[in-house]
């Protein structure tokens, strides 16, 4: 590299980093084994700085050698988890919940648990059918939600003593389930079923349907509705038309998350 092409860089550019990682793409499907001659011809480096750079790759575990051929070590994939890890839950979930709602024609969204209250961590709105808007960081109670169903029916009974201890079961509707025994009795039920629909429990008029998002434990770390208006979806238009591609849609999210490191995710 020249003055010139330093200047233009900047006085911060580690031209030794630079070369490292031409090092590491040097090595491609039509090359999946060089030589160090390979390299040096390929990285435009010389053979002495080449063969440097590949033998420190070499004590690092990210290149193998058997004394004139290199090859990368499944080590080097550590370089793109790096980068998964770092996609946010919304990252991840927001093209699954842009196709899920083109297919069914209803907002779609995605929510955590903290501590009583669902929280929206994604979403796409069709259209309004509340008389609240719901944006990302919206709240609402978990026992009025279908996405709040399902991550309650996710804990353990430590876990759920603990959230019962804690959770103000508040009317909101008629609907609303204001009983824990009738709230455990639901819950039981979803659990079974591995979904949850609330009619109307958080606002009349409201139809929702939802599904667990799993981490690689097999915990639900969040969950994914379809809304709708009651007036419009019926009970069993939900079951039969909007509850399968959920499904679909909870698991392809839920894959995408056992790629990156566990709880990097879900930050939010």
């Amino acid at each position: 590299m020249d003055s010139d092409d330093q200047a233009e860089r900047g006085a911060h550019h580690v031209q030794s980093l630079e070369r490292g990682l031409a090092v590491i793409k040097a090595f491609s499907a039509e090359a999946p084994h060089p030589t160090l001659s390979d390299v040096a011809r390929a990285t435009g480096l010389t053979r002495a700085a080449a063969r440097r750079f590949l033998l420190t790759l070499v004590d690092l575990g990210y290149v193998r050698t058997d004394g004139k051929y290199f090859s990368l070590t499944a080590r080097v994939l550590e370089l793109g988890y790096a980068y998964l890890s770092s996609l946010s839950l919304a990252e991840i979930a927001q093209p699954h919940l842009e196709r899920l709602s083109a297919e069914v024609h209803e907002s779609s969204s995605v929510s955590v648990l903290e501590i009583t209250d669902i929280v929206y961590v994604a979403r796409v709105a069709v259209s309004r059918i509340m008389t609240v808007s719901i944006n990302v960081g919206t709240r609402f109670p978990a026992h009025a939600t279908s996405m709040g169903h399902v991550l309650l029916a996710d804990m353990n009974q430590t876990e759920l003593n603990a959230y019962f201890i804690v959770a103000n079961l508040n009317r909101l509707t008629s609907h609303t389930l204001t009983e824990r025994a009738a709230l455990e009795a639901e819950l039981a039920k979803v659990r079974e079923q591995g979904w949850a629909m609330v009619d109307q429990e958080l606002e009349e008029g409201l139809r929702s349907v939802a599904a667990p998002i799993r981490n690689k434990a097999g915990r639900a770390v969040a969950a994914v509705n379809i809304s709708t208006h009651a007036s419009r979806t019926s009970v069993e238009t939900v079951r039969t038309q909007f509850v399968p591609p959920l499904l679909d849609t909870a698991a392809a999210i839920s894959a995408e998350l056992a790629a990156v490191a566990p709880g990097r995710a879900i930050q939010g």
